[in-house]
């Protein structure tokens, strides 16, 4: 019976590795195919700019704003820089729409101020001081 018992666990355990090490490929393959080219083989555009916030869920949250909108590739917010940096097809999106939708979730931008009212709703550790440096 152990022995049955063992090979389940050592069958699973070498499932799941193999399962992870799978997944993180093709990921990684897509992000860097994504990051130099559109679907139509296009060059992308890329804008830095500053955006205040405090943590890695400030950093969920502004990435997953920006990668919502048409024609952005990829979106890359720096904790310590306050700093984003996002690919995109300048035929399909704008930065200004960039600015609002961050705007809209709450945070900060170079050009534009936060929602109030999405401000308050963001967790305490998220809250940011408004006179934070961007792009440090």
């Amino acid at each position: 019976m152990k022995k049955v018992i063992l090979s389940i666990v050592l069958i699973a355990s070498v499932t799941i590795i193999g399962c992870k090490g799978d997944g993180k490929t093709e990921k990684s393959e897509t992000t860097t195919e994504m990051s130099t080219e559109t679907a139509t083989g296009k060059d992308l555009s890329v804008v830095n700019f500053g955006v205040r916030g405090n943590c890695g869920m400030c950093k969920t949250t502004i990435e997953k704003a920006v990668n919502s909108l048409d024609g952005v590739a990829n979106a890359n917010w720096d904790v310590k820089k306050k700093q984003i940096e996002v690919s995109y097809d300048e035929n399909m999106v704008k930065e200004d729409e960039m600015h609002k939708v961050i705007a809209a979730a709450g945070y900060d931008t170079d050009e534009q101020l936060g929602d109030k009212a999405a401000y308050k709703n963001l967790p305490k550790c998220c809250q940011f001081d408004a006179d934070q440096q961007m792009n440090q």
